[in-house]
């Protein structure tokens, strides 16, 4: 989503009633509509155990981390509520299980969930890319006590790899069949891992399935099914329609269908407007996102070459009343005006709005 999944707003601390008191060393943040209040303990964020740990393909593209972190979020949503849970990071998972789990399986490692590495030249791939924790919490008392939880694990979709040390780079591509067994297979043994950590025992853990996209893509990847597992074995897999895209999409594209041709039309068109303002507009591009089919929001960038800050207010002004125009209603979108070196002014629409907003970045 465009917006950030989970907002910390340090200077709010109230959950709709009352979320700490003297004996309590915990407080919330600041939440509203669709976004989950955060656990401040002791006066700090209270952060994750494992953050950011993941295989090292990943580096190579970070719209999988950014669109990892924040689709798990928004598959949380289904089932636990912000308007009742409150969101921590992840507690259970350390930093060094969490790569354990990511490593490829052997006698110093039982623990691994990738196979082992096989033959030099013709190696197996790693499937378990990254591997999230989020819990969920509910107040209890003077407290809060942990009520559900949330793991994502990314699924390579492409694996890469060197025959020798050095030297060139081989790829080889994994099915979505296999993809979905490998995740499906990971899934279960993590699940019964959990269930043995000190207060997971009898919660409800939410698994969901992301499959990783190439790392020359422009986009993240997506997560395609999750499930809800009450006890230590997983039952139905509930399938997600997501897709994300780049636009403008190239003339060798096939659409999948008349809608998706006439979002790709309608922001060339505000592509063509944007362009015809200033001659030194280096790029108009965007990141879409849909939902059974449907748009459900965009990222868009706007790489300029001027710096003049009342070029910028001008630009940023007549880019809001190009969106308006011309790009669809009733979704999240964001545009980002910027240079090479530096963002320089955003124009924005929350879902639900009809009317974009500009914010010019200055100096004193």
């Amino acid at each position: 989503m465009l917006a950030l999944a989970c907002t910390v707003s340090l200077s709010a601390c109230g959950f709709h009633h009352k979320t700490s008191s003297s004996n309590s060393n915990y407080t919330t943040t600041g939440g509203g509509g669709r976004n989950y209040q955060g656990v401040i303990e002791h006066g700090h964020y209270k952060v994750s155990k494992s953050r950011g740990v993941n295989v090292n393909q990943n580096s190579e593209n970070q719209y999988n981390l950014k669109s990892f972190e924040s689709g798990l979020t928004d598959v949380s949503k289904r089932v636990f509520s912000p308007r009742t849970y409150v969101f921590q990071e992840g507690q259970k998972l350390t930093t060094a299980t969490t790569e354990d789990w990511l490593g490829r399986k052997s006698a110093k490692n039982p623990s691994g969930l990738n196979p082992v590495k096989g033959s030099s030249s013709n190696p197996n791939p790693t499937y378990i890319q990254q591997i999230e924790e989020q819990d969920y919490m509910k107040q209890n008392g003077s407290s809060l006590s942990l009520r559900g939880m949330t793991i994502g694990i990314g699924v390579n979709s492409v694996y890469y790899y060197r025959k020798t040390t050095n030297g060139p780079q081989y790829s080889r591509n994994i099915s979505d069949a296999e993809v979905k067994q490998q995740g499906e297979q990971a899934a279960a043994k993590v699940l019964q891992r959990m269930r043995k950590k000190p207060g997971c025992k009898n919660i409800p853990i939410v698994i969901a399935l992301y499959k990783q996209a190439p790392n020359d893509s422009l986009v993240g990847g997506n997560f395609f099914e999750y499930t809800r597992a009450s006890g230590n074995s997983i039952g139905t897999w509930h399938k997600l329609s997501e897709k994300t895209t780049v636009m403008p999409k190239s003339s060798s594209t096939n659409t999948e269908n008349q809608s998706n041709e006439s979002d790709s039309d309608n922001f060339s068109n505000f592509k063509s407007q944007v362009q015809s303002f200033f001659p030194n507009i280096s790029g108009v591009t965007a990141q879409a996102k849909y939902e059974n089919g449907n748009l459900a929001g965009m990222h868009i960038t706007v790489t300029t070459q001027f710096y003049s800050e009342t070029e910028i207010q001008s630009f940023s002004q007549y880019i809001a009343q190009a969106a308006n125009k011309y790009l669809p209603n009733g979704i999240p979108i964001d545009i980002r005006i910027q240079s090479d070196s530096e963002m320089q002014a955003l124009v924005f629409r929350n879902s639900g709005s009809n009317k974009f907003q500009t914010h010019v970045l200055t100096s004193y």
